[in-house]
């Protein structure tokens, strides 16, 4: 499985993002069985969760941290899932990147695939 993220880039404070991902895999291989999700990491700092979404779409969750500003969604005939981002502050400058468990409703804390991250930069 490949998973390709964008949407990342410059914005002012204040401003809202929507990041996308898309996955792929041979012979047909897509994620429609896998929970899907975001993590990020900022400069000089850990890698940090920030969305997962089960196979279905049913159940979003989110660390406590990131409920309020962060939604994520999927397409899943589309092979897509999204990060909506509102009221971007600095702190929040970081790559995002996408993942795909093997487990259908959670994502674990070691998924079994990385997207390559898009950078989102929040300027003051």
């Amino acid at each position: 499985v490949q998973l390709q993220a964008s949407g990342g880039g410059l914005v002012q404070a204040g401003g809202s993002l929507r990041l996308s991902c898309a996955a792929s895999g041979r012979t047909g291989r897509t994620v429609s069985n896998n929970a899907m999700g975001w993590f990020r990491q900022a400069p000089g700092a850990e890698r940090e969760f920030v969305a997962g979404i089960s196979w279905n779409g049913g159940n979003t969750y989110y660390p406590d941290s990131m409920k309020g500003r962060f939604t994520i969604s999927r397409d899943s005939a589309k092979n897509m899932v999204y990060l909506q981002i509102n009221t971007l502050s600095p702190k929040d400058t970081a790559i995002y990147y996408c993942v795909a468990d093997r487990n259908p409703m959670v994502i674990t804390p070691t998924p079994a695939y990385w997207g390559q991250g898009t950078l989102v930069t929040v300027s003051s």
